[in-house]
């Protein structure tokens, strides 16, 4: 969508909007954490992103990637910036054509700085010389297509000591076909809204977003100011000259500045602001919350305090996936990835990617499977767990909120997830390793903080779901209390080995999909964009198990209790997952039937806390055999793997509607 509709569109409703830079790290390492800045950062739901073109366009693949990656994977409208520094006509046709095709519609046309080592800017032969010549040659070579921002300098630009020749620059890239502006950082407020009514004054009527660049530093922030030769009221320099050796007290003053300065320009009658980033991210959280744009609690869930989300996932910006309203469930925790495994998949049957009708739909292959954090992160996150009782702890830590990742999720434990967060731990310390999960709702609006998302004055429901790692003896003891507490089958799972060669489900019809997440809106059909089925589940499955082999990569070869552990496990546990599919039970309904399955399975009490359970495991560790210890995967760690898949075998009771299936994808 262009930008400048979503302006006008803002403007007219009355509603203040934000937007944020970042700019391509220069190491892998440093882009792959840049994404992972984003997907938290789409939670505080900014009009747009743009990211910047290094001078020479050194950056311009770095600067395209990001740009897909953003609004294919995280949902961001994004605007592309595009320079004149070192860039022939033909590599400016090669720019234009590459974003057009990946379905960037957003561009920030400038001439760009000087390349690195030379003083003075000049236009390479064959090239243009100012941003006016840049809006006004994708205005001929490609019409309406692209919304065009320019740059503006409220102070002037560095280049032209004269204020108003410069001022007129500036109308003369809007004559060119520019939509909107977005000016260069300032700290003089009453000078930026005298530029503005000056702006106004000769004719230029586009929207004007004011660039807010927050202080982090005290060097950084005079390093800026002296290079872009920026006027800093006297009253900055003050406040800052008794803290500027404390850096965090310089970072807090710096987040009051910015939320005191749009205040101010709120006043002025702009309510759209531009927050320059430097790729941080908890400066820009602390402005928007105390501009109570962004509220505490709303970040949490992934809302904005007036604006839920359009689906409980960022809906993608690619134009391919326009249509795109149904995801499994399986890959909540891991956005990027089922994108980046879907993008050759056929379009939406139903309104749903990768229907399992797609011929592309069995020829899945596991890549793009990463931790996070970085391998030599990994082990100070992790630890060394050599024993069942020390995964379990480390399970327990991360619902607990001690422990930030885990393989299968990058982040914290999601805000629905976090109201049912001590019935995860006590079921990870009877065994079941979760690593999704969400609790039963039963018509929250969709403006609920939490729960909430889709249109205004609508409703939204959910199913509780689990879904976790188990040994094959506590799964035939899950199997055997469904059996006997739920009969009819109101709680569905589907259970896989490795292997695939395993299925195990009481569900009618493999082909079956059940919607766990739905709502209802005015002037619309039901809308069910969450799902679970077998073939996603098997898809997923593959992923799944890699991570524990991608988790035991980063451990030391010479840690061999911890590596034989992480390998025994993907290759004798099951992947498994719970429906209990009246969502107007309690969200501990699903938890008992767990408890009650390690009580049979390990003998541990229904009743016991989390530490009491875990006691019980560490106990039966240290009765055993030490060298049985890495193989005890069952029973919290007594009886070897092959013994243990031979009594799963030989004691589950098959449900009346059981029944194991060959992985046909």
């Amino acid at each position: 969508m262009k930008i400048i509709d979503k302006l006008h569109k803002a403007e007219a409703e009355g509603e203040c909007t934000w937007s944020l830079e970042f700019f391509p790290p220069k190491t892998p390492a440093g882009i792959q954490n840049l994404y992972d800045r984003l997907e938290r950062m789409s939670n505080l739901r900014p009009e747009f992103i743009d990211v910047t073109w290094a001078a020479g366009g050194s950056s311009s693949e770095a600067t395209l990637d990001i740009c897909n990656v953003a609004q294919t994977v995280y949902g961001f409208e994004t605007c592309m910036h595009l320079t004149c520094t070192n860039m022939p006509l033909s590599k400016v046709d090669e720019a234009l054509a590459r974003a057009r095709e990946i379905g960037i519609q957003n561009i920030l046309a400038l001439r760009g700085d000087p390349p690195r080592g030379q003083d003075r800017w000049t236009a390479v032969e064959g090239g243009l010389h100012y941003a006016a010549d840049l809006v006004r040659y994708i205005r001929q070579t490609h019409g309406d297509w692209f919304s065009i921002a320019v740059a503006g300098y409220p102070e002037g630009h560095i280049e032209n000591p004269d204020r108003d020749a410069d001022l007129l620059h500036l109308k003369a890239k809007v004559d060119a076909g520019a939509d909107f502006i977005v000016t260069q950082m300032f700290y003089d407020v009453d000078l930026f809204l005298d530029w503005v009514r000056r702006c106004r004054a000769i004719g230029i009527t586009c929207p004007i977003l004011p660039g807010i660049m927050p202080i982090q530093t005290f060097a950084g922030f005079r390093r800026m100011i002296d290079m872009s030769k920026t006027a800093v009221p006297q009253a900055i320099h003050d406040a800052l000259e008794p803290i500027k050796d404390d850096d965090q007290a310089v970072k807090d003053y710096g987040v009051r500045l910015a939320i005191d300065m749009c205040r101010r320009i709120m006043t002025g009658g702009i309510r759209t602001f531009h927050i320059y980033t430097m790729n941080l991210e908890r400066s820009v959280r602390l402005i928007l919350e105390g501009l109570e744009f962004v509220t505490p609690a709303s970040i949490a869930s992934s809302t904005a305090a007036d604006v839920a989300r359009p689906l409980p996932w960022n809906p993608s910006q690619a134009k391919k996936r326009a249509g795109e309203t149904v995801r499994p469930i399986f890959w909540r925790n891991r956005i990027a990835s089922y994108v980046a495994r879907t993008e050759t998949w056929d379009d939406f049957p139903n309104g749903r990617w990768g229907d399992s009708r797609s011929p592309a739909y069995g020829d899945i292959s596991v890549h793009g499977i990463a931790l996070q954090p970085a391998v030599e992160d990994a082990l100070r996150v992790w630890g060394h767990p050599a024993t069942p009782a020390a995964v379990r702890e480390l399970f327990v830590g991360y619902c607990a909120g001690t422990v930030r990742a885990l393989p299968w999720s990058d982040s914290p434990l999601a805000a629905e997830s976090k109201l049912i967060r001590d019935q995860l731990a006590g079921a990870n310390a009877r065994g079941f390793l979760t690593i999704n999960s969400q609790p039963p709702v039963d018509a929250a609006p969709s403006s609920h903080p939490v729960y909430g998302w889709g249109p205004r004055h609508g409703w939204v429901w959910q199913k509780a779901y689990l879904e976790f790692f188990a040994s094959p003896a506590t799964l035939a003891a899950l199997v055997n209390t469904l059996r006997a507490a739920d009969p009819d089958a109101v709680v569905t799972f589907h259970a896989v080995n490795r292997a695939g060669d395993d299925l195990r489900t009481n569900v009618a019809s493999t082909a079956a999909a059940n919607a766990v997440t739905w709502g209802v809106f005015p002037g619309k059909e039901v809308v069910q964009p969450t799902i679970v089925d077998a073939a996603s589940f098997m898809a997923w499955k593959d992923e799944a198990f890699a991570l524990w082999d991608t988790w035991r990569s980063v451990v030391a070869p010479e840690d061999a209790a911890a590596a034989s552990l992480l390998h025994a496990i993907p290759d004798s546990w099951f992947l498994v997952n719970l429906v209990h599919n009246d969502f107007r039970a309690p969200a501990d309904e699903l938890f008992a039937l767990l408890r009650r399955a390690a009580a049979a399975a390990e003998g541990i009490p229904e009743d016991a806390s989390v530490e009491e359970a875990l006691a019980v495991v560490r106990e039966r560790e240290r009765e055993a055999d030490p060298s049985a210890v890495l193989m005890a995967l069952d029973k919290a760690g007594v009886a070897p793997v092959a013994d243990v898949v031979a009594a799963a075998v030989s004691t589950a009771v098959p449900l009346a509607a059981e029944r194991s299936v060959a992985a046909a994808q």
